[in-house]
């Protein structure tokens, strides 16, 4: 008598480096879990928050570093020097740090005109300076024609955190609130647009942005946020799989709540994208108590950065799903949601 049984498929596992390995997805995580982390193991990296959290001299500062290679440079709504500094300074802005400083690492390429490089550099000063930041120190590298698609840049950020109790993963609590501060989808899908030349009748701008100043603005009015996380790379279930599976908690989420222009559900449903794994740029997830989620709402769509901010779910009490999130679709449907296997859309930050 044969025995049947069924078993799910192993993970794949590459011995070079794919597309897939950078777009924020389940392959992504596997570099991290298997290579990345077990190399440079240690307590400030096993934090795995945007920032690391160092205490320094009596201070607690946040640092964090990201690279960039966008492609197209210039789209609607930013360019890569906009995208560089905004991202950085988000990253500090998640470990709910007032970013100080910046530097820029260019890596650019033979050909690349000057004039292109003037009105990056300057997009990326307008930014700092709007923040209040300096860019302090950098590095220049021009590598032959045809290596380094035009330019790629990495900025490190340093800022101060002043809130005596941390902004982590491992704060998560059952029964959280948890919130979005804007609508999603729209960067990944304007870089879609702009590098295949493709036109809508209403054009989706990219929503990149600097949200430090608006977190900045929760804390100052005395939100216990227990988690911040920018929602980049594999978009808003990505960045919620991550956290439930850091903090040990399963969180579950209304699509209906969550906010999505038409003009970007109509281009994710012709061009086949999930727009909860499409890549934001200006929107963040906070996790804050269920008892402060009005007074939190109300100071989001106070901001110009949040006014279409939304709560979208909580945290469940229950522990027996524990690293799991699951949406309840518009149909009634719950949908356990997982980080995907291949690459939606590369080179999109």
């Amino acid at each position: 008598m044969t025995t049947f049984s069924l078993q799910c498929p192993s993970p794949l596992h590459y011995a070079q480096i794919v597309l897939a390995h950078g777009g924020g997805g389940r392959l992504m995580q596997q570099l991290l879990d298997s290579t990345i982390y077990p190399i440079f193991d240690n307590h400030a990296l096993n934090q795995k928050h945007d920032s690391a959290v160092l205490p320094i001299g009596g201070q607690t500062l946040a640092f964090t570093t990201d690279s960039y290679v966008v492609n197209p440079l210039f789209f609607p709504g930013g360019d890569i020097g906009k995208l560089a500094v905004c991202g950085t300074l988000n990253d500090l802005a998640m470990s709910g740090a007032k970013p100080l400083y910046l530097s820029c690492g260019l890596i650019l390429e033979e050909g690349l005109p000057l004039d292109e490089l003037k009105r990056v550099l300057a997009s990326m000063q307008e930014v700092a300076l709007a923040a209040g930041v300096a860019i302090v120190t950098g590095d220049t590298k021009v590598v032959d024609r045809g290596r380094g698609d035009k330019i790629y840049i990495n900025t490190t950020g340093i800022g101060t955190v002043e809130k005596a109790t941390a902004i982590s993963p491992a704060r998560i609590c059952a029964g959280d609130s948890i919130l979005i501060s804007s609508d999603i989808a729209r960067h990944g899908m304007a870089i879609m647009l702009a590098r295949e030349g493709l036109a809508f009748e209403s054009q989706i701008e990219s929503d990149c942005a600097d949200v430090s100043g608006l977190v900045q603005h929760l804390l100052r009015e005395k939100i216990d946020i227990h988690c911040l996380r920018d929602l980049t790379r594999g978009g808003l279930a990505s960045g919620l799989l991550e956290l439930a599976s850091a903090s040990q908690h399963a969180f579950m989420i209304e699509e209906t709540a969550i906010p999505l222009h038409d003009n970007v559900s109509s281009a994710c449903d012709i061009l086949g994208f999930d727009p909860l794994y499409v890549a934001n740029e200006g929107c963040f997830a906070l996790f804050v108590p269920k008892a402060q989620t009005d007074k939190t709402l109300a100071l989001l769509h106070a901001h110009p950065l949040g006014k279409q901010a939304q709560q979208i779910g909580e945290v469940s009490h229950t522990s027996a799903s524990s690293g799991t999130v699951t949406l309840q679709t518009s149909l009634g449907i719950a949908r356990a949601l997982t980080l995907l296997s291949g690459e939606q859309l590369p080179r999109i930050c």
